[in-house]
């Protein structure tokens, strides 16, 4: 039979803690071929999440993905406020990293996008896990761009459940409303991970005890970063020492490991207005008791169910050794 080769793929992200433990899931899963990391500023700055990537891409032995850095600012030209709570000093859990080999690629995140796609000729994958300034940058420097692209799945928004930054407004969306609002309207390919599915797919201490004693350096890593993480989601979300699973879940569909068990295309739009639900997602799920009938103007598939087994395939999956990895 043919081998089917690996799903070119490029990360746009705001590299703290889950970022880094999808991006280590993407590095071991045979089926991709990670092109290019960009990333925005989010969880920390653009350039340090850029330093954060380069450091997780080295323990997983890619010091030849390109890294670049990308906004600092929304597209109003707002800085965002970094969540060093959530994700601890620095995006990884206050865990200290040696200084990376591989140098950040000197283009913006944007032409490496634009670059990525046209060389990929078509069959690029984009997953978004961080606030949508770059793509929506890119969209505007290359309106094209959805063409060259065969599908995006971004983590963001909620449906049904509350927000995590506002009552009604999650980061990915909250912190760039505008960006979001063009990067859902440009008619690409795309699959919405909202956090109706991420705060239901968890990972436990018993899960991160088996990483920190797998053997393998990317285990440990994770094993080590998600400490922080656990305890902010402790705190403040989980009856339970664990975690939720936002960027590596939405790793998990956009490579097709998780099949969603329901997933509606819907008619999807942000608030952009300065009020109470500035950042919300506006998704028309009307159709919930007819079963989602089609909607002509749908334009986002959205996960609202997914079947729960992801966390334990993660864990296997962070167990492995890759070829050149740093020890």
């Amino acid at each position: 039979m043919p081998v089917t080769p690996p799903r070119p793929l490029l990360m746009d992200c705001d590299t703290g803690i889950d970022d880094a433990v999808a991006l280590l899931y993407l590095c071991l899963t045979p089926a991709v071929d990670v092109r290019a990391v960009t990333t925005v500023a989010g969880n920390t700055s653009a350039e340090r999440a850029a330093r954060n990537t380069l450091q997780v891409l080295e323990v997983a032995g890619r010091r030849d993905v390109p890294v670049a850095a990308g906004a600092g600012t929304t597209l109003r030209g707002e800085t965002r406020p970094e969540a060093a709570f959530v994700h601890g000093e620095g995006g990884l859990g206050g865990v200290a990293l040696p200084a990376p080999a591989a140098a950040m690629d000197r283009r913006h995140a944007v032409d490496l996008i634009i670059d990525t796609a046209r060389e990929a000729g078509g069959e690029l994958e984009i997953l978004a896990t961080a606030p949508l300034t770059n793509l929506a940058l890119a969209l505007r420097k290359e309106p094209r761009l959805p063409q060259l692209v065969r599908r995006i799945t971004v983590m963001g928004g909620a449906v049904h459940h509350p927000g995590n930054i506002s009552p009604v407004a999650e980061a990915n969306i909250g912190n760039d409303p505008e960006a979001a609002a063009l990067v859902l309207s440009a008619g690409w390919d795309l699959t919405l991970v909202p956090l109706d599915v991420t705060m239901r797919e968890n990972l436990t201490e018993a899960h991160r005890q088996r990483l920190l004693a797998s053997g393998s350096p990317v285990g440990r890593l994770a094993g080590e970063i998600l400490d922080f993480y656990f305890t902010f989601h402790e705190e403040t979300a989980l009856p339970f020492r664990g975690s939720a699973l936002h960027d590596p879940l939405a790793a998990g569909i956009a490579v097709g490991e998780v099949v969603p068990k329901t997933a509606p295309r819907l008619a999807v739009t942000v608030d952009t207005a300065d009020g109470a639900a500035r950042g919300a997602l506006v998704a028309d799920t009307r159709g919930i008791h007819l079963g989602y009938p089609t909607q002509p103007d749908a334009n986002a598939a959205v996960v609202l169910e997914t079947d729960g087994t992801f966390p334990e395939l993660l864990v296997e999956r962070l167990f492995r050794t890759p070829a050149g990895a740093a020890r």
